[in-house]
């Protein structure tokens, strides 16, 4: 069984805590990006949301960068995410639980082999 990707999500950026405000100020005032609200389960009180036509840049904030640990990551969107968990085991790739659910958003992640953090989110409903 193939992993049918059917669209990206996001993309998830992350600057150090000093320069959240400066970052804010890029990509809401400087690139003119729309803000949108953060759900119920996520930091809603650190970094920011915004829109871009169907896909979304998610600011966070994060002042020590590893790539084995870093939140920075970008989200690809599924039709079924156990069954696309179960694909990635059968590749001999770990898979990460949701260390922040959200509602009705089932998701996991992966690391590719450099370490970059990968989200597989559910298609919404």
């Amino acid at each position: 069984m193939s992993l049918e990707i059917i669209e990206l999500s996001h993309v998830n950026v992350t600057v150090p805590q000093a320069l959240e405000e400066a970052a804010k100020r890029f990509y809401g005032v400087i690139l003119g990006l729309k803000e949108v609200q953060k759900p119920e389960g996520s930091r809603t009180n650190v970094g920011a949301w915004y829109q871009l036509g169907a896909v979304q840049l998610h600011l966070s904030i994060e002042d020590e960068v590893d790539n084995q640990a870093s939140d920075r990551h970008v989200c690809y969107v599924v039709r079924e995410v156990v069954a696309a968990a179960q694909h990635f085991r059968n590749a001999g790739v770990t898979v990460i639980q949701d260390p922040r659910p959200i509602p009705g958003r089932p998701r996991v992640y992966v690391r590719d082999p450099g370490g970059n953090l990968i989200e597989i989110a559910q298609e919404s409903v």
